[in-house]
């Protein structure tokens, strides 16, 4: 059926430039349609990705639009919606971006295999990374488990230049009906907090293209240092953009070396913290079970806290530990959607350390609190830091929070910005906190700070103490 229509099924790939699979539909020239699928998985997501996913796919449609076209929105399992699609519409192909992850492995293989054999072109195609995993293989042909080996040997490897936004999308003769985004209310379990996260976002293809440009012309030149100060604007910022594949990290790779080349001394650092996100799903595609068990089987005798009701726990999740590095990392997440990286490593070593509590408590915390969740670099995130994933040395990381504080927040710039408690007049950031969180929690600004719920010194002696006692 050589002029029959093209179906690109949108996941999280919400951009038009740099995007394989649309560019080489329109240079078919057969009618193209742009379908957005809600399936399981997208319901299943948590409260803040779920929302800011709403948001990218609405800026989606907005730019599809501005080529004449339109973004076809469909609810219901993915199989079923593209069969009353190809029926609907006549389309002979079926073609969209690669996911990773277990759960959309086995639906796109299942879904690819049917269409095929109903003489469908099912066809998927890169985007979301610059390596596919399977194409990047140690001196005896397995998989990397450090990273160090894994950068040395992409570094020099070729990157794909970006693929330019196609000129026009080719419509159909006809249109589908298309469900309406507001009626999936995407945002619902976000509440009130919407709202406060709303100002922090930065939406859409181009704005994450700016934000590069942004970067690369500034603040990329101080980048190995400033990026571990909290209280600074020195990091890049397009964790949400890649999330969702607003920009691709072909772009983020190419500006950056460009920068390298002009001698801009943040630029390594820049690409090896990108290959540092496609080394997250090198282990997610060899090694699934990162997301949910312990990447290393020895520490499933390791006697973690998995009781989620641990009011040490509570507080930990309301920013509440009497911890200001760790409450201030918390607030800003309930604020901005997103977490300083020096602040994640903060948080998480000491729910794990400090607390011993399960990294699978945080994992899925901050699945649903993230507006730049990824499920990949989550959990290789949580579990690098709490010694039970790849490069984890658990005895050198038990960080001592007050002491980083210290260190990279010395004038207590941050902790200030995001803890209202103690101050005659909090900062507006710290005051959206209060905003952002559920009213069951019932707490004020005016609020006593709470004393630690475990002594910052005394609770490294305690984690370090259990890893001394370990039976592997």
């Amino acid at each position: 059926m050589p002029g029959s229509p093209i179906i690109i099924w949108f996941r999280r790939d919400l951009r038009l430039g740099d995007h394989p699979a649309l560019h080489a539909a329109c240079a078919t020239g057969r009618p193209v349609l742009p379908v957005f699928i809600h399936d399981d998985q997208v319901a299943g997501l948590g409260a803040a990705p779920k929302w800011r996913l709403g948001l990218g796919i609405e800026a989606l449609a907005t730019a599809i639009a501005d080529k004449a076209s339109r973004l076809i929105l469909r609810r219901g399992p993915a199989q079923e919606v593209l069969d009353r699609l190809i029926a609907e519409t006549g389309a002979g192909a079926v073609w969209w971006s690669r996911l990773y992850d277990p759960a959309a492995v086995q639906r796109d293989a299942a879904i690819k295999r049917t269409l095929r054999e109903r003489g469908v072109d099912a066809r998927s195609f890169g985007g979301h990374l610059m390596f596919e995993p399977w194409t990047v293989e140690n001196k005896t042909g397995g998989y990397y488990k450090v990273y160090t080996p894994f950068w040395k040997s992409l570094r020099d490897r070729q990157v794909d230049e970006p693929l330019p936004t196609p000129p026009a999308i080719p419509v159909p003769s006809a249109w589908p009906a298309s469900d309406r985004i507001a009626d999936w209310r995407m945002g619902a379990a976000m509440d009130r907090g919407a709202a406060v996260v709303r100002p922090y976002v930065r939406l859409g293809e181009a704005a994450a293209t700016a934000r590069l440009g942004g970067f690369v012309s500034g603040a990329i030149a101080d980048y190995d240092a400033m990026r571990d100060v909290p209280a600074a604007d020195g990091t890049s910022g397009l964790s949400e953009n890649l999330a969702l594949g607003e920009i691709s990290p072909h772009r983020c790779w190419q500006a950056g070396m460009r920068a390298r080349a002009e001698s801009k001394a943040g630029a390594e650092t820049f690409l090896k913290e990108l290959v540092w996100r496609e080394f997250a799903y090198h282990l997610m595609h060899h090694t699934p079970h990162i997301l949910d068990r312990n990447w290393k089987p020895d520490w499933d005798r390791f006697e973690w806290n998995s009781d989620e009701t641990d009011p040490r726990v509570v507080a930990w999740k309301r920013g509440r530990t009497g911890i200001r590095f760790v409450d201030a990392a918390m607030r800003e997440m309930y604020v901005t959607g997103r977490m300083h990286n020096r602040g994640r490593m903060i948080v998480a070593s000491y729910l794990t350390k400090h607390l011993l509590s399960h990294w699978r408590i945080g994992q899925k915390w901050f699945e649903n609190c993230l507006i730049d969740w990824d499920p990949a670099s989550n959990a290789m995130g949580w579990q690098w830091s709490a010694g039970s994933g790849p490069d984890a040395t658990p005895y050198f990381r038990v960080f001592n929070p007050e002491t980083q504080l210290e260190k990279f927040d010395p004038r207590r710039v941050y902790a200030s910005r995001w803890i209202a408690e103690g101050h005659a007049n909090p900062a507006p950031e710290a005051l959206s906190y209060f905003d952002a969180i559920p009213r069951r929690w019932q707490m004020l600004p005016n609020d006593a700070y709470p004393k630690p719920v475990i002594d910052a010194d005394r609770g490294r002696k305690v984690a370090l103490a259990a890893y001394e006692s370990r039976d592997f």
